[in-house]
């Protein structure tokens, strides 16, 4: 089964904790703290793996999950790291994140790979917190919690050469013809379910990759039909060769059918529809393919026409030729503007502050990133470790902004699922 586009929810693992222990050692009776870090959580690496040529290796991974990292432990003992998760993807994955709608990476190259979602550090013991005022502090942190991304993987596949046009009009029978490639063939429409790649040898031994592609019908930017489904992977192509069926043998006309597809084209992506286009009219060996073809350059009076018969394997090399030239003068062009990429920086005037208060009946809500990660770390069961969050708050000005807003002591606070009391 062809795959080339899947729905996943990744998650990273999250850091191991940290240890609050102390030295206990004869002859040693006031023993330092000796508690280790704890471990990184793993990450969520996708890599390209040439073998696989679909995405239905994740249809059934709906849901990726790290490891935690390993808990720090006393006598200074840190925790290890957890192993990161690889995820084999093929050449020519676009990996999108759909909170964002910015595009992660795009896994063109064969020893391409990226973090997706990346694994929490682990939290600090409290040997790490000891300090000239404080010698032997009594908390330790929690592991950070690892990212937790929603993405889309889309397979965009390689290739040179992309074949397009209505269907049945004779895409697959010239592949078949031009290249070692077995696409199924018959005399009903949707023949070809998914794209078929070829890879086309001329006499001078260059050679390039050709894509059939599904058929294309009136509405497929739309999503009429199967088309629509498959354009994305003429995106990465330097050459369209629209190829029209001439003889007009199903009752169409040649020259709507050209109009047809160009608008469908047009509709789908402009970036598209600028590609380099050879036009090739097949199935010149019936009859009425001359008059058609002759009516056809009176319309289209600036365009390049090739006449061919893919069944009798006529004119078939000039056309290659000339798609081969075409090839080597025509510069590879990025799919996705700077715009679109997650690494594009963009510049904002800095927030005031790193999080929002609002109230929610009698509930003080505080949402933030910042104050949400401190607050997955911090260990409540231990009075050092809830001071400082405390501090933490005060000295981010979370106490004072309640104040202003008219918080009074007693009241309830929220941070994520939690509530607390508003007091000294």
């Amino acid at each position: 089964m062809f795959v080339d586009e899947i729905t996943l929810k990744v998650e990273a693992g999250s850091g191991g904790d940290g240890c609050t222990s102390f030295r206990r050692e004869k002859f040693v009776p006031m023993g330092g703290p000796d508690g280790g870090n704890g471990g990184r959580g793993s990450d969520i690496i996708f890599q390209v793996d040439e073998g696989l040529k679909t995405l239905i290796d994740l249809r059934y991974m709906k849901n990726i999950k790290g490891n935690r990292g390993i808990h720090g432990k006393g006598a200074n003992k840190y925790g290890a790291n957890a192993e990161d998760v690889i995820i084999k993807v093929p050449v020519g994955t676009t990996i999108i994140d759909l909170d964002t709608n910015l595009i992660i990476a795009d896994l063109v190259n064969k020893d391409s790979h990226v973090v997706v979602a990346k694994g929490g550090r682990g939290g600090r013991g409290n040997k790490a917190f000891a300090t000239h005022d404080n010698p032997a502090p009594k908390f330790s942190e929690k592991g950070e919690p690892g990212e937790i991304k929603l993405i889309r993987c889309e397979l965009k596949m390689l290739a040179d050469v992309g074949l397009v046009g209505f269907p049945s009009v004779g895409k697959s029978t010239l592949l078949s013809q031009i290249s070692a490639s077995k696409p199924k063939i018959a005399a009903y429409h949707f023949t070809t379910l998914a794209p078929n790649l070829g890879v086309v040898r001329l006499k001078n031994h260059k050679s390039f990759v050709m894509a059939d592609l599904p058929g294309l019908i009136e509405g497929a930017s739309n999503g009429i039909g199967l088309g629509d489904r498959f354009l994305k992977h003429a995106m990465r192509t330097k050459i369209l060769i629209h190829i029209i069926d001439m003889s007009g043998s199903e009752g169409r006309n040649p020259i709507e059918d050209y109009k047809t597809i160009r608008s469908e084209l047009e509709k789908y992506s402009e970036k598209l529809a600028n590609k380099y286009e050879i036009i090739v009219a097949n199935k010149m060996d019936l009859e009425e393919s001359i008059t058609n073809l002759e009516n056809f350059k009176k319309v289209y009076k600036d365009k390049k026409v090739f006449p061919i018969s893919a069944m009798n394997n006529d004119g078939i090399e000039e056309l290659l030729e000339y798609t081969m030239n075409m090839l080597e003068k025509i510069n590879s062009d990025k799919i996705y503007q700077d715009s679109e990429l997650e690494s594009h920086m963009i510049f904002k005037f800095k927030e005031e502050k790193p999080y929002t208060i609002e109230k929610d009946g009698n509930i003080w809500v505080i949402k933030g990133e910042k104050i949400e990660k401190l607050f997955d770390m911090t260990k409540f069961n231990e009075d050092e470790a809830v001071l400082r969050f405390a501090r933490k708050l005060r000295g981010m000005g979370v106490e004072e902004e309640l104040e202003k807003m008219g918080a009074k002591r007693g009241d309830e606070v929220q941070i994520k699922d939690y509530i607390f009391e508003f007091k000294e």
